[in-house]
């Protein structure tokens, strides 16, 4: 992919990922190692929950949409976060296919740091039924394209 500067962006462009299956040993393994609450750990435990079942912690969709984001956004200089705002609407389900839109909401070039500026995007994560499963609005620190 040809690395893009904030010179090639635009208002309105979309980046939209391959699709990835969430298998459930994945949600175990991540849940195991960060986040170990019964709903992400064991299906009996999960039922008496407000999921009503396993459900993937939302951190381990935001590692996977991040994933999905590097390899459909070729941001020069990488995908640099400076704040955002992140919900998870419904849960990631064993089996669901997700896959991440990004579009370019804003563009800023710096005036104090010429040689970057910003771009705000809404990055909506949904799985196989269409349904958001999480949306992440993020500024991103963009270089700008070298003389």
């Amino acid at each position: 992919m040809t690395l893009l500067y904030l010179d090639d962006l635009s208002i309105g462009q979309r980046f939209t990922s391959a699709p990835h299956v969430v298998e459930e040993a994945e949600i175990k393994a991540f849940a195991t190692q960060y986040d170990p609450q019964p709903f992400h750990l064991d299906h009996e435990a999960a039922k008496a929950t407000i999921f009503g079942g396993l459900a993937a912690s939302g951190w381990h969709t935001a590692a996977i949409t991040m994933k999905l984001l590097v390899g459909c956004t070729p941001l020069a200089g990488g995908i640099l976060g400076a704040g955002g705002e992140l919900a998870w609407p419904k849960p990631t389900r064993p089996g669901d296919s997700l896959q991440v839109t990004a579009e370019i909401t804003e563009i800023i070039r710096s005036k104090s740091r010429p040689d970057r500026g910003s771009a705000m995007m809404r990055i909506e994560t949904k799985n196989q039924h269409g349904e958001l499963v999480q949306t992440f609005s993020v500024r991103t620190v963009v270089p700008v394209k070298p003389a």
